[in-house]
């Protein structure tokens, strides 16, 4: 297991002891009268509470993102607090005590200098594990550059190119022609050989691949090395395996009806945020956003089913007071100054909490299109519509590692990392992108 696991697992350990400790310690020692903490409505609030923290944390950063401990320290007190005052508004809105201010504030508290050592043991380990996948190619040229473009800007997983061959020189020609694929995997030094279809289909490359495999190189085709070491599926693949994987959504009731219940609760909190923010949204209008407050937009759902989407109003309207429906850019002079705002802070999605509670929308799914530009894209590509076999959400995996789609070619790129959500569907994948959605909007990562 890398430093950068058991990091992750010990902060989560942390998490858990912490709150829960404090807890027990709250009920049988601290509280008059004592209770059983076990058998009372506190322990559901409590492991709400530690789910709330380790978002948090994961969320900013902690405890692989940080590279100084005192960048470490900083991000901890964020995470604490921010966790702490989720759930304080909780307790607010519903007017009750779900949870002890002493196990509140006392987990935040003891979990600061916690995560902080957590962070020290990933970035003891991060040099090591940064420098451990040198990866061989055995692919044209094309797909070699593909590659390497996106471990240099996309990558789950460290890893880089450190030689590449083309697959009709790996297998080598003629009895004398020796094992070219072992000499340029050796000379590098590399730990993980990648296969594309041709060289796969090369006895020669394939008992040379074997050989090594059996020397402790791992060996991967394209299809699984993009998946696990960069988040995605290729385009190329889309087609050939639409149909060899399950989706959770479509193929697993008990995953449908969490997600839902997630949905629900954290979309009702959702709408308390939004109702907040409508005055301050209004008066911003007036000096830089003049027009309409809200608008609305015709989306493609779940089974292909058209709705309504809900946003505040980022753009100049257009003739009649709409808002344009052509591709947005991240720097479109269509936005406004105020509406820059909203886009930066992300509170031009909040008004979506209504789509998320109508059932429009989950939390996280694959983007929802406007109905002509699905329509082209699905013309071109055949499987496109599998996208649609589950409800769109606010955000999603190809929002968090890819940003906007601003064109047809970054519509492509994006659906390459929808279908590795479809393939990977799980509560545990959720949780993950709604930790990497509040890094974004706290500046960590682009949007």
């Amino acid at each position: 297991m890398t430093a950068r696991r058991v990091a992750r697992l010990v902060l989560d350990v942390g998490i858990v002891g912490a709150v829960l400790g404090l807890s027990k310690y709250h009920a049988a020692i601290v509280a008059v009268p004592a209770y059983d903490f076990t058998e009372s409505s506190r322990f559901g609030w409590a492991l709400a509470y530690v789910l709330t923290l380790a978002v948090a944390a994961y969320g900013v950063g902690l405890p692989d993102l940080p590279r100084t401990l005192r960048s470490a320290l900083l991000s901890s007190v964020v995470a604490a607090a921010m966790a702490a005052l989720a759930i304080s508004v909780v307790q607010l809105v519903v007017g009750d005590a779900l949870l002890p201010r002493f196990v509140v504030l006392g987990g935040a508290g003891l979990l600061v200098p916690w995560y902080v050592l957590c962070t020290a043991i990933a970035l003891g380990g991060r040099h090591r594990a940064e420098e451990r996948d040198r990866v061989v190619v055995v692919a044209d040229p094309a797909e070699v550059a593909l590659l390497e473009r996106d471990l240099d800007g996309f990558a789950e997983r460290p890893a880089h190119v450190v030689a590449a061959m083309a697959p009709a020189a790996a297998g080598g020609v003629g009895p004398a022609a020796g094992r070219p694929l072992v000499d340029l995997v050796h000379g590098a030094g590399a730990s993980v050989l990648v296969l594309d279809r041709r060289a796969q289909l090369d006895e020669r490359t394939v008992a040379q691949a074997a050989w090594l495999h059996e020397r402790g190189v791992r060996v991967r085709t394209v299809s699984l090395f993009y998946e696990q070491w960069l988040g995605k599926l290729p385009l190329a693949e889309l087609e050939r395996v639409s149909l060899l994987f399950d989706i959770k959504e479509l193929h697993s009731g008990r995953y449908l009806r969490l997600k839902r219940m997630l949905d629900l609760v954290l979309g009702g909190l959702g709408l308390v945020a939004f109702v907040a923010a409508i005055p301050f949204v209004a008066v911003g209008n007036l000096f830089g956003n003049r027009g309409p407050l809200f608008y609305s937009q015709p989306r493609v759902g779940k089974n292909g089913k058209e709705f309504a989407i809900l946003k505040f109003r980022t753009m100049v309207p257009g003739p009649g007071g709409e808002s344009p429906n052509e591709w947005t850019r991240e720097d479109d002079p269509r936005i406004t100054r105020f509406g820059r705002v909203l886009r930066a802070t992300h509170v031009d999605e909040l008004p979506q909490m209504v789509n998320i509670v109508r059932g429009d929308l989950s939390l996280v799914g694959p983007r929802p299109e406007q109905p002509r530009y699905v329509a082209e894209l699905a013309e071109k590509l055949p499987f496109y519509e599998v996208r649609h076999l589950v409800r769109p959400g606010l955000t999603g995996w190809a929002q968090v590692k890819y940003g906007y789609a601003g064109d047809e070619t970054d519509a492509m790129e994006k659906l390459q990392y929808e279908f590795f959500y479809l393939r990977h569907q799980s509560i545990g994948l959720d949780v993950r992108i709604l930790g990497r959605t509040v890094r974004s909007v706290f500046g960590r990562e682009g949007r």
